[in-house]
């Protein structure tokens, strides 16, 4: 099984990667840039693990030896190519408060788990009109608050 994904969406990175890197202009010679420690296959497994299991990217960072921001814009990449592919968690699911978060799961009668966290993001400009909406009382830092619903096995519903 992930064997076949990476023969299907590695290409597609690759492609996507290369586009990136001749879409802008060069400063350095071809291949005197930094070389990637975290390849594709990495970038695959820790935005399953994150779609699955909902690991923090701190945690995902430590565990494959990267900065934080390098597994963001990892999962950043390779998420939409799994979209592509149409592996979603819930296609067309946005559920923004409790009521509808209970509505979605009473139609068929199944049962969920709610676990929410905060996300520490950088600060927002200075002159944004939302920017105390990111500050978090209970760490004193800006962050975002993520939740997430899962069915009884652990699996992320949306």
């Amino acid at each position: 099984m992930i064997a076949e994904l990476i023969a299907e969406i590695g290409p597609l990175w690759h492609e996507r990667h290369q586009e990136r890197l001749t879409a802008r202009p060069r400063q350095r010679a071809v291949g005197a840039d930094a070389k990637h420690r975290f390849v594709f296959i990495d970038r695959l497994l820790a935005t399953l693990v994150s779609l699955r299991h909902g690991t923090t990217h701190d945690v995902l960072a430590c565990w494959f030896g990267v900065d934080r921001s390098t597994i963001t814009r990892a999962i950043g990449e390779v998420r939409p190519l799994l979209a592509q592919r149409g592996c979603t968690i819930a296609p067309d699911v946005r559920l923004r408060t409790l009521a509808e978060v209970i509505e979605y799961l009473g139609a068929d009668g199944r049962t969920g788990i709610i676990d929410g966290t905060e996300i520490r993001v950088r600060r927002p400009a200075a002159g944004r009109r939302d920017r105390d909406k990111f500050v978090s009382g209970k760490t004193k830092q800006s962050a975002v608050k993520a939740m997430v619903l899962t069915d009884p096995e652990g699996r992320m519903q949306f």
